[in-house]
């Protein structure tokens, strides 16, 4: 018994290891923010019982969360009214997500307009636990948009989402 506690102290001491590593290798990307939200303090995603994430607004009534696609850190906006999962040229191409020209087909309906969209799907998205693979993504021009959305081809997939005492709640 006190072979496995030694076992498990070490695998728990890696793990938090690698995991420091990992973020010290692949940073956060500086995000697009104005300097109003820099000024607001922003509260952080509570992890609830089980499998679930309580996350807060933001000052200007936003949900943002940060996750990991394929590991690598991204800060997403949540947006129930996006279909799918949309993420900037910039973002994806730190994931490897590098369309060319031709595989802007799609056509997407932005607040900026009618764009050209990229399908992708993405092998994993983690938000603080709550994992879900073989998800479908968009990638847009950089200039059609700022911030990366997390849409219903991944909320859709999780046990409920919703809207309770200022808190975003999702719920796998």
């Amino acid at each position: 018994m006190r072979n496995i506690m030694i076992t498990a102290a070490i695998v728990a001491g890696l793990g938090t290891f690698m995991a420091q590593m990992a973020d010290k290798i692949a940073p956060a990307p500086a995000s697009a923010t104005t300097a109003a939200n820099k000024a607001m303090p922003v509260e952080t995603p509570v992890q609830a019982a089980g499998r679930s994430l309580n996350i807060p607004r933001d000052g200007r009534g936003h949900f943002r969360v940060d996750g990991r696609i394929d590991g690598q850190r991204i800060g997403f906006m949540v947006d129930t009214g996006a279909s799918v999962v949309a993420l900037n040229e910039s973002s994806a191409a730190r994931f490897g997500l590098r369309p060319t020209p031709g595989e802007y087909r799609a056509s997407v309906s932005t607040a900026n307009g009618t764009v050209k969209a990229a399908p992708a799907r993405l092998a994993m998205v983690d938000l603080g636990g709550i994992i879900v693979r073989d998800v479908d993504a968009m990638v847009l021009p950089d200039e059609a948009l700022s911030e990366n959305l997390l849409g219903l081809s991944f909320l859709s997939r999780l046990k409920r989402f919703e809207y309770a005492n200022g808190l975003m709640v999702l719920e796998q």
